[in-house]
């Protein structure tokens, strides 16, 4: 399928004037055969650098793009870190008149971060539909320690080959589907956030996340029942949640509070010591933990609020250790206190009605459990002693307005 971008063009019913640098997506079989026609009908010419890792340039069906210059980065301990990302750009023979990236979330961050520093396009061709950042404008690099997630260059086409990516391990594609079964979170803390401050809301961007979301939640469900997956299916929805980042400039219908279990993984504070995991393994076990607080918190009729305080400065540095000093910076103007507390008492049936549109966390194990997917903090390897913790400390490592930051006006 070739994917109609100029339909999410143009004036919106939110106030906006929506735009997208992705000119084409195309998610067919043997979409590689016609990259050159592809480039052609976007208008790129001109010197090629085609990027790889050692693992997708080896990949047994991988179809080889024609290319003026090759990189091959070694794989093992590549991750989205400035340093390595503007170390890459050295090995440049010259100034391309575009880039190709080759690869899943990780070298796309690689593409879409030197395309911006050069001013030049970039193409994404996907080898694994494990996340949604092929589509998107935002880079979510390591700077100084920190993970951050930063306005950054969408690609002008991605071009997903699905000989490609049905041939990924299953346990890849799993993480896919967890990625976007996540939004189950994400657009709730989105429209709970709209209720409750008022904060800027797009009624198609979200029906955008909401299709994908949908169309993985058949998937998964027929996954779950032993039928063949819908590659095609899951590629799309990787692109059209992606999309809703480039059109919003920022993540907010695709990431939640589910997502910065992502971050913490990478980030390394307490009880994530010997953290690891895929993306999508991340967010999938963040969407469980969310849901889980989530429904309990939902099950009281009526809340009683308190005061904003800000974070514990003693707690942070206890917690985050030699990255509390970025922590205090990222909640300097916390959203907490751009709305009145009595706010969420007030529109507290309107949040409940919301949270009744997330599955439980039971039901969320069981899915993850039949499809083969990872849903424990144990098999992450974070710490179980966190637990009670554990939406504060995710919700203090980003600055956003989700229901989990809410809960710290809450009265327990």
């Amino acid at each position: 399928m070739i994917l109609d971008c100029t339909k999410y063009l143009g004036d919106c019913e939110c106030g906006r004037d929506h735009e997208l640098r992705t000119k084409l997506v195309v998610c067919e079989y043997g979409a590689l055969k016609n990259f050159d026609k592809y480039m052609d009908d976007c208008g790129l010419t001109g010197f090629r650098t085609v990027i790889y890792d050692t693992n997708t340039y080896n990949l047994p069906t991988m179809h080889h793009v024609r290319a003026d210059q090759e990189i091959v980065l070694e794989a093992q301990g590549l991750h989205s870190e400035k340093g390595l990302i503007e170390n890459m750009m050295t090995m440049l023979e010259r100034k391309p008149d575009y880039i190709v990236v080759v690869g899943g979330g990780t070298l796309m961050d690689f593409g879409r971060y030197s395309a911006w520093k050069l001013g030049i396009p970039f193409v994404a061709i996907p080898t694994i539909v494990s996340s949604d950042g092929f589509t998107a404008d935002i880079c979510s690099i390591i700077i100084d320690g920190q993970k951050k997630s930063i306005p950054m260059q969408a690609a002008d086409a991605v071009i997903c080959d699905i000989n490609i990516v049905s041939g990924a391990p299953r346990f890849l594609t799993i993480a896919g589907v967890q990625d976007i079964l996540a939004k189950y979170v994400s657009i709730a803390d989105w429209k709970i956030a709209h209720i409750v401050s008022g904060e800027y809301f797009c009624p198609k961007v979200c029906a955008m996340a909401q299709e994908a979301l949908d169309i993985m939640a058949r998937c998964a469900n027929d996954l779950a029942e032993g039928k063949e997956p819908d590659y095609e299916a899951m590629a799309y929805t990787q692109m059209l949640s992606g999309l809703t980042m480039q059109i919003l400039s920022n993540s907010r219908a695709a990431s939640g509070a589910e997502h910065l279990v992502a971050h913490l993984v990478e980030m390394k504070p307490k009880g994530f010591k010997n953290a690891h995991g895929m993306h999508g393994e991340c967010v999938g076990i963040g969407t469980i933990m969310c849901a889980r607080a989530y429904h309990e918190l939902a099950k009281r009729d009526t809340i009683e609020v308190k005061p904003y305080e800000p974070l514990d400065p003693a707690w942070v540095r206890d917690v985050f250790g030699n990255l509390a000093d970025g922590i205090f910076k990222e909640n300097e103007n916390d959203v907490l206190k751009t709305f009145p507390p009595e706010s969420i008492k007030e529109h507290w049936q309107e949040i409940r009605d919301v949270i009744a549109t997330i599955p439980t966390a039971e039901e969320l194990i069981d899915l993850y459990t039949k499809i083969g997917a990872k849903h424990s903090l144990a098999e992450l390897d974070i710490d179980e002693s966190i637990r009670g913790e554990f939406l504060d400390i995710s919700s203090a490592i980003r600055n956003r307005l989700t229901f989990a930051r809410m809960t710290r006006l809450i009265v327990k």
